[in-house]
């Protein structure tokens, strides 16, 4: 019991995660002060969100690269909003956006179900067309800061119990995720459809229904992030958030989701995006380019599925060893 649970990829994530504070420490110590830690998770917030709408994605078999796309979209659509109807509540705002942001998921997993298209083509191309529709409807102009309400502006950074309301988010929807994963029969039905597709049907456990809900749960949170992000850095532009969605897969990959479906948590997609986290944020302190992030992102998308490939063999031996045995 204590080998399988040091052996697994949540705990040596973490461990990573804390080796890696204590090097960065040994060259600055500020950043692992208790306020900057806070601030590494507040920036880290967005990505945690979508990270964990793309592991759900991911468990189906699926991949979701519009994820980043919708974001901007989402998040243009309601700056735009708030300049012509900067009195409109912020409650408002946010169930535009994460209707908007849900339509959008939708309309990538009725493609996927519907049309059996696969994944990954759907999503290149509604990525590409929803920055096309941000570019159609701002005519390439930027919403910057001075043009948005206070009000649309303050509400990610409001203080509460001494954390942004951001983070909030992102722990709110860490533990209610966490829940649906591993409380609720759709949660456990994501697990079923990519851990076997057929053996899913069997039980009648629809596949092609499974994969749309996916798709609407991380369209709905990519909905809910394009207004934070926007809100929270103040401005919304064609090209916000380019090549983020190469980072959310990342940060489940690293968190140990397999490609290939049926295997992950919402803890590992955590980890997995607080890893990032802390390798953008320590860069620049250890007077390190931020291009090295690429670099090192791309390696540990590498390792992971390599460590994810082994583990899998590793299954399969055991497995065929207890049937030479049962024979």
């Amino acid at each position: 019991m204590l080998k399988r649970f040091l052996a697994s990829r949540e705990i040596l994530l973490l461990g990573a995660i804390v080796a890696l504070l204590v090097v960065i420490a040994t060259r600055f110590p500020a950043f692992v002060a208790p306020s900057n830690l806070a601030d590494v998770f507040n920036d880290t917030s967005p990505l945690i969100l979508l990270a964990i709408g793309q592991m759900i994605v991911i468990l189906t078999k699926c991949i979701d690269l519009s994820v980043a796309a919708n974001l901007a979209l989402t998040g243009m659509v309601v700056a735009m909003i708030n300049v012509a109807a900067p009195g409109m509540p912020i409650v408002v705002i946010i169930m535009i956006a994460v209707g908007l942001g849900t339509l959008m998921g939708m309309t990538n997993g009725l493609l996927v179900w519907k049309l059996q298209i696969p994944p990954i083509v759907v999503t290149l191309g509604t990525m590409t067309i929803f920055r096309g529709i941000i570019f159609l409807i701002s005519d390439g102009k930027w919403v910057n800061s001075h043009e948005m309400s206070s009000a649309f502006k303050a509400f990610p950074r409001a203080d509460l119990l001494g954390l942004p309301v951001m983070s909030w988010t992102a722990i709110i929807a860490v533990i209610l995720f966490t829940i649906v994963m591993t409380r609720t029969t759709m949660g456990r039905s994501f697990y079923a459809v990519g851990g076997n597709p057929h053996a899913a049907t069997y039980t009648g456990i629809d596949v092609g229904k499974t994969q749309f809900r996916a798709f609407t749960i991380s369209g709905a949170l990519a909905g809910l992030t394009g207004y934070l992000w926007v809100s929270r850095y103040s401005v919304a532009y064609v090209d916000i958030a380019g090549g983020f969605e190469l980072d959310v897969v990342a940060a489940c990959v690293i968190g140990g989701v397999s490609i290939a479906g049926g295997i992950g948590t919402v803890g590992g997609a955590l980890l997995g995006a607080l890893f990032l986290g802390v390798i953008k944020n320590a860069l620049p302190v250890v007077n390190i380019s931020p291009f090295w992030q690429l670099a090192i992102s791309g390696s540990a998308i590498i390792i992971a599925v390599a460590l994810n490939a082994r583990a899998n063999r590793e299954k399969g031996r055991i497995i065929l060893k207890t049937a030479e045995h049962a024979t």
